[in-house]
């Protein structure tokens, strides 16, 4: 298979420690204590689940890294996705995995929501936060974009101590940026969206063009 890699939503670099910004706000999610040591931790990331839909047997395998910050993957997720869902995912053709990608802070407090109520409603809660993209990643400061976040949280229906203790577990983000990390080493993720197609990376595309790579590995 040809193999793609796009330049969308780029990285930026990120040293170690660069999400945590001190606050004295009580209204923010702590930073994390020791994260300008983080890279140099070793971090067990086998406690972070992998968000995936479709059956487990599926011929094809698709993960997506996004990142919940990511203008293009908010897009995708409007349109190609929902397509791809329909068509594939829910047909037992496609086993789809997501993986989420750190640019910044305010997509890993998107992060922490959205798993904050675990497996069954993460992708449900994906789809709020990139609907509302627009709104809460442009609230305004910190504290404006993290209460835009919980208020996704509290439609999706968790209670705002669930979503405290969430947003509060430093050690959960310190452990889903090793993850990250550990993804983005192994897969080669310099942009989002990126995908990865039975074992090789594409471009974000058209979705006819996307639909023909995935009847391509159908038909092998």
């Amino acid at each position: 298979m040809t193999r793609f890699l796009t330049v969308t939503c780029t990285a930026v670099a990120l040293a170690a420690g660069a999400f945590w910004l001190s606050s004295s706000n009580p209204n923010l999610p702590n930073p994390l204590v020791g994260a300008a040591t983080a890279q140099e931790t070793e971090v067990d990331t086998s406690t972070i689940t992998e968000m995936v839909q479709g059956a487990e047997d599926a011929p094809v395998t698709l993960i997506e890294y996004a990142s919940f910050t990511c203008p293009h993957c908010a897009s995708f997720h409007a349109g190609p996705y929902k397509q791809l869902k329909e068509e594939y995912i829910d047909t037992g053709k496609v086993k789809f995995i997501f993986r989420e990608v750190y640019f910044d802070r305010y997509g890993l407090w998107a992060s922490m929501v959205a798993r904050c109520a675990g497996p069954e409603k993460f992708f449900g809660m994906t789809d709020l936060i990139m609907k509302g993209q627009q709104t809460w990643a442009r609230a305004g400061g910190p504290a404006e974009i993290v209460e835009e976040l919980r208020k996704i949280g509290r439609l999706a229906g968790l209670e705002n101590d669930q979503l405290e203790a969430c947003l509060q577990d430093g050690e959960k983000a310190q452990t889903l940026v090793a993850w990250y990390q550990e993804n983005a080493e192994e897969d080669d993720v310099q942009a989002t969206p990126s995908f990865v197609l039975n074992g090789e990376p594409v471009e974000n595309q058209p979705y006819a063009d996307l639909k023909a790579l995935i009847e391509a590995e159908l038909a092998e």
